[in-house]
């Protein structure tokens, strides 16, 4: 059975394929770096969101969730990303403060895949962060009642102007149920395609947040 909305399997020609620089990708030790390197690239080449990832929680109970957010800082200690702690993912993260993440820079033919543990991004870097957002963006963090029923636009509308009303030309506070997830990574996967599905895999693995990086290559 087939479906023609489906793309079939593409053709490679290995003559068309630039050589890849093995050399520079796993001779790398220190996968932060390398994710930095890469991000560059996407930063520079990637047309839409190249700080875009899928970002996979799980409640008590193990269910997953999966869903679109940006990647807002990377650093040694991992990735942070924000959100209002009484959406689902943050609900999510509060029973289970652990985590996945995808970044495909489909452009570069590239993937990058973190799984680790997740802790709150202290307020100060928080309300730095927030006060950096679009003023409309700070409003509708307010207005939001993220990921609980909405009964139609009209009705978020109504609370964006009540909050507009509220803070005038004033600064608009960071919201308490609002802040910043931070990603300690504890696998950090690299993805490069190559022809016929047998793509490059090179995987950083360690026990703890400060335990030294092990790399191992994997098998597409």
């Amino acid at each position: 059975m087939s479906n023609d909305l489906i793309p079939p399997s593409p053709k490679y020609d290995p003559a068309a394929q630039p050589p890849p620089d093995d050399a520079a990708l796993f001779a790398e030790g220190e996968p932060l770096e390398l994710f930095g390197r890469w991000f560059k690239d996407a930063k520079e080449k990637e047309p839409n969101d190249p700080n875009a990832m899928a970002l996979a929680t799980a409640d008590a109970s193990g269910f997953p969730d999966v869903r679109m957010v940006l990647l807002k800082d990377f650093d040694a200690r991992g990735f942070a990303f924000y959100s209002n702690a009484e959406s689902a993912k943050g609900r999510q993260l509060e029973a289970n403060p652990r985590a996945a993440v995808v970044f495909h820079w489909k452009s570069l033919r590239r993937q990058v895949r973190v799984r680790g543990l997740i802790e709150r991004v202290p307020a100060e870097e928080a309300d730095a962060y927030f006060q950096s957002r679009d003023r409309g963006a700070r409003l509708g963090a307010w207005a939001s009642q993220q990921s609980r029923p909405l009964e139609d636009r009209l009705a978020l509308e109504k609370r964006i102007a009540e909050f507009a009303a509220k803070y005038g030309l004033g600064e608009v506070p960071r919201p308490e149920h609002w802040g910043g997830y931070r990603l300690i990574p504890l696998a950090i996967e690299f993805w490069r395609d190559r022809p016929f599905r047998l793509h490059d895999r090179l995987v950083f693995t360690r026990d703890a947040a400060h335990s030294a990086w092990s790399k191992s290559r994997l098998y597409p």
